[in-house]
Parts: C-alpha cells; sequence; structure tokens
C-alpha cells in the first residue's frame, strides 16, 4: 500500500498539532513493510507567514521521503484583521470571495497541488481541512484521498466551501470521537468510511532529577503545561488563574511552561517559562510534574495528554475542550475545570491527596495501553484505508 501524506508544513521542529500527528503517523507507517509512505508538503515552517524556509525538492526525514514544493506568496501581515471582517460577513461570502481567502490563508503551492493530482498513491492522506493544499488538492484525487479534518467547533468550519471539501472525500480519519461528532453533524457524510484513528504514545527516555537540574527548578512540586506557550492555548488565562491562586495558597507549588513562546506570561516567582525543551528533558518534566495542564479549548487530540498518562502522571484539563473532556470521563485519569473556582477546588484536591494524584495516574496509563498503542493505531488505520475504492 503506497500512501502519500500531504500536510502544508512538515518537519520535526514544527510545533502545530495537526502537522504533528501528520508526522508522527507517516512516521510509525513508513516503518511498516506493509506501507510505501512519502509526504507532499511546502518548504514553509512559519504558519504566520508561509515564508519558504527548507529548500525545495526531495529529503528524508526519519526515514521518511519527503517532496517540498516552494509556496508562491506569503501570507500578509494584515491577514488576521481581515480574516476577522471576514468571519463577521459569515455565510454572506460569496463562493468566489471564500476562494480569494482561502488562498490568502495559504500555503498557495500550485507546485505542490499539481504533485498531488500527479501521485500514483493507492491513497492520499490530507492534514488538516483549513488550509489551500487540502481544499485544491483534494478535489483532484477525491476517489483516493483520506480526509484528517482535525476540525474544531470554529467559524470556518461553517464557510460553505467545506461542505464541497468533506462530501468530495472518499474516507475520513478522525483524531477523536468529539471530532467525529463534531463534524457529521455539520455534513452530510456519516455513510462514507470513517474511523476514530487517535494516535500512538510511546514513553521515552528521561528523568525528573535531571531535568530539573536543566530548568534550574528546586525540589517543589511543579505543574506542567506542555506545548505552544500561547494565548490561543489558553496559556495566559492558565497564568492568570495560577497567579491568583497562588494570592490564596501560600504553598510551595509552580508552574511550569515548556514549549515555544509565542505569548509570554507575566513575571511571577513561581512561574517559570522554559521554553522549548529537547525530548529528555520533556520526558522527564512529565515524569517529575504534580500534574499536566492543557489550557486549551481546543483541540483535536492532544498528544501531550496522552504522554502525561503513558508515564502515569494525571491531567488537569479545560472542560470548555470536547476532546481532552471526553478523553478524561473515558479515562478517569484527569481533572476537569471551566473556571477559576474549579481550578482551585482540583488543584487542592490533587496537593492534599497523594493518593488521588496517584490514582488518577494509574487510569490514564490504563487508558492509554488500552486505546493509543502504536499496533492499535495501525490497525485501525489499515481497516480504513482497506475501504477506499
Amino acid at each position: 500500500m503506497k500512501l502519500a501524506v500531504v500536510t502544508p508544513r512538515y518537519g520535526t521542529e514544527i510545533p502545530g498539532g495537526a502537522e504533528t500527528a501528520a508526522r508522527l503517523l507517516a512516521t510509525r507507517l513508513a516503518q511498516d513493510t506493509e506501507w510505501a509512505v512519502e509526504v507532499l508538503t511546502t518548504c514553509a515552517s512559519d504558519a504566520s507567514t508561509w515564508a519558504n524556509h527548507y529548500a525545495p525538492g526531495a529529503e528524508v526525514v526519519d526515514g521518511v521521503p519527503v517532496q517540498r514544493f516552494p509556496v508562491a506568496r506569503t501570507r500578509a501581515p494584515d491577514f488576521d484583521a481581515a480574516t476577522d471582517e471576514f468571519v463577521r460577513r459569515g455565510m454572506g461570502a460569496t463562493g468566489e470571495e471564500q476562494q480569494k481567502w482561502l488562498q490568502a490563508q495559504g500555503p498557495y503551492a500550485p507546485q505542490l497541488v499539481d504533485a498531488i493530482a500527479a501521485s500514483d498513491a493507492d491513497a492520499i492522506a490530507f492534514h488538516p481541512y483549513l488550509y489551500h493544499p487540502t481544499v485544491a488538492g483534494l478535489a483532484r484525487v477525491s476517489n483516493r484521498s483520506v480526509l484528517h479534518p482535525a476540525a474544531h467547533d470554529e467559524p470556518p468550519l461553517r464557510f460553505s466551501m467545506y461542505t464541497n471539501l468533506f462530501e468530495d472525500a472518499a474516507a475520513l480519519g478522525y483524531w477523536s470521537e468529539p471530532e467525529r461528532a463534531l463534524v457529521q453533524a455539520r455534513f452530510a457524510i456519516s455513510q462514507k468510511p470513517a474511523a476514530v484513528v487517535g494516535l500512538g504514545t510511546d514513553a521515552r527516555d528521561g528523568d525528573a532529577a535531571p531535568a530539573r537540574v536543566s530548568l534550574s527548578l528546586d525540589d517543589r512540586p511543579f505543574l506542567l503545561c506542555l506545548g505552544r506557550v500561547d494565548d490561543g492555548k489558553g496559556a495566559t488565562l492558565l497564568a492568570q488563574c495560577f497567579t491568583a491562586y497562588k494570592d490564596r495558597r501560600s504553598g510551595p507549588l509552580q508552574l511550569v511552561f515548556a514549549g515555544p513562546v509565542a505569548h509570554r506570561p507575566a513575571s511571577h516567582p513561581d512561574i517559570v517559562v522554559a521554553g522549548a525543551v529537547d525530548e529528555a528533558v520533556k520526558w522527564g518534566l512529565l515524569r517529575g510534574a504534580l500534574a499536566l495542564v492543557t489550557p486549551s479549548a481546543f483541540e483535536s487530540f492532544s498528544i501531550v495528554l496522552m504522554e502525561a498518562w503513558a508515564v502515569g502522571t494525571p491531567a488537569l484539563v479545560n472542560r470548555r475542550c470536547a476532546v481532552t473532556r471526553d478523553h478524561a470521563e473515558r479515562s478517569g485519569g484527569a481533572l476537569a475545570f471551566g473556571s477559576y473556582a474549579e481550578l482551585e477546588v482540583a488543584l487542592d484536591r490533587l496537593t492534599g491527596s497523594p493518593a488521588l494524584a496517584a490514582a488518577l495516574g494509574t487510569a490514564g496509563r490504563a487508558y492509554v495501553n488500552a486505546y493509543y498503542r502504536w499496533p492499535d493505531v495501525v490497525a485501525r488505520y489499515t481497516t480504513l484505508i482497506s475501504q477506499l475504492g
């Protein structure tokens, strides 16, 4: 089985959740002798500009052949402001206006779209639904297409141009049950082959003590927020809530942000903004944390949540995120909060009961072992692809 994976950007240093999911799945499938995998992508690395960064042409990333194609134009600096106006107009935008917006959003890479059409792959997987290569490329290979939407309940999902995209897809691969429910409620596609594929998680080496040393952390307990430090991911709100908590609780608890920093939280003596960390430090922090906190209200899977549970670390999740709330309810491995008051109660429970923290971590680990190990994910994906054609 030959699979072509289409994603707007690709690389081990790319932080986006949908792109990371595409890379992890492609890498693992490529290790299976039944699959021949290639990636078709752009030369961009920064989704805010889509400026060409990588050289065009072929390379190999973690054993996966990658073909890169240049972006024809970068994203305009005023795109976000123009999008706000576009969203306000909603369904009043014409088809032509929507296409112009899609091209402006990018990445606009005509050579990539042509390469998708010319691919001899048995199946072509598109990640995620939002961008130009998916919309333009899937239309040219619809009978061989698998759409991985990575969909959230967000305004663009209601743009009429995406109706054709979802209806043209031959099959759909979801990361979670809430994502499938959202998409099937929005589009008339319930008869299509589909599966909640998810992602596999394998814990890697990394000890807590060296991780603490690398960040100059003392031996006090800490919460970990892992991933992009971004307002859109809830980082600033989490920092504000934690500051309020510390005003009311004078205990030793710290909060550590580990990941690329887009929006730096306000300075506080018990908040550590570590920036991006390597894999050994990441896994050491996951093992050493009192709990992982995922403040984002918009997730389609949450890889970091599975990584925390893989090493038996409990979690706190945003109740407003349907996906992480669903994982928490199914697993019993996390407490959910939807307000400062609920966060305060959850933190008091965790800090006051090591037995509760241990029980949550144990339940989370069992959930990962039951559903999100790579052999199970590959088997689900193989079954989905076999239904094409």
